[in-house]
């Protein structure tokens, strides 16, 4: 069995190879369950299983959130990709590298069909791994001038913004998580609260919600949402976890009818992506295993 770590993952997953290959997943579809979630010994532990016709795999993923007092990151992740046939295993990969990477590439392809092509401006909620792959993902893809990252932690965004720029992204650190003039606006967080609210909202704005992915967290304000033609990842995952969308229901804001599209709709040419110039744009992402099963085959070459 092959074991394929952080830095030689990365290096198997260029952009452009798996922005292609999360369009044939949402496309073409797989099996894949919601995610299982167990309380075990101390730590959540998440299963997230997906096959088809001619591989299997698994992500398995501890959070414990006593890991800061011990030096050590709160989450662990791991995946085993398997032949279907014969559930021999092919190779174990480094989960957390496969999660940043396929999530960004999600992200950015919903953007082509949601964003102004001529975007030029995102704004990048967040400081962590995710948020760092969000940004070189969009740069791949997009004529970027400028990328504005904000933390709640300013010195976590100084250091974001300083690690981006020393590899030639237009990266600085922004003062307030205010939308406001940016083309793409992208959250990768933790919040419980809104960061983004639909008063701010420039016509044309694109949202890129990928945290709040517990029904009790939110990065979007229910005007925000309500605004928005809004595209999920999957609608059983964004109904079920995305906080933004289930808080704007229960504040009576929107209906589950508000959901315009899912990405493999878009993908599959059966759903408009933006319509206008002008229109508000927000895609939801929760993460869904399908993914992870496109990104390790692609990292394998299966």
């Amino acid at each position: 069995m092959r074991i394929i770590g952080r830095e030689e993952l990365a290096a198997l997953l260029p952009w452009p190879r798996l922005i292609g290959a999360m369009r044939r997943v949402f496309t073409e579809g797989c099996e894949a369950p919601l995610r299982h979630r167990h309380a075990a010994a101390g730590t959540a532990l998440l299963l997230m299983p997906a096959w088809d016709a001619r591989c299997t795999g698994v992500k398995i993923v501890h959070v414990a959130a006593g890991n800061a007092a011990r030096g050590l990151s709160a989450v662990h992740a791991e995946y085993l990709l398997s032949d279907a046939a014969t559930g021999a295993p092919i190779a174990l990969l480094d989960g957390g590298e496969l999660t940043d990477r396929r999530t960004a590439a999600t992200s950015v392809l919903a953007a082509t069909m949601l964003a102004r092509p001529a975007s030029r401006r995102l704004l990048l909620l967040g400081s962590g791994r995710v948020a760092a792959a969000l940004a070189e993902c969009y740069a791949a893809s997009f004529d970027l001038a400028e990328i504005a990252v904000w933390s709640p932690r300013a010195a976590q965004a100084e250091r974001l913004a300083h690690r981006l720029a020393a590899h030639g992204l237009p990266a600085r650190a922004a003062a307030s998580p205010d939308p406001r003039g940016f083309d793409i606006a992208s959250a990768a967080t933790l919040a419980t609260a809104p960061l983004l609210r639909g008063a701010d909202l420039d016509a044309g704005t694109h949202l890129d919600l990928v945290g709040a992915f517990r029904p009790d967290m939110r990065e979007a304000d229910a005007e925000a949402i309500a605004r928005a033609r809004l595209v999920v990842d999957t609608r059983a995952g964004a109904l079920a976890e995305g906080g933004d969308l289930i808080q704007a229901i229960a504040e009576g804001r929107i209906t589950a009818a508000h959901v315009a599209a899912d990405l493999g709709e878009l993908c599959r040419g059966e759903a408009a992506g933006r319509t206008d110039p002008a229109e508000i744009t927000a895609f939801k992402s929760v993460g869904w295993a399908g993914e992870d099963l496109a990104a390790a085959r692609l990292a394998c070459g299966v």
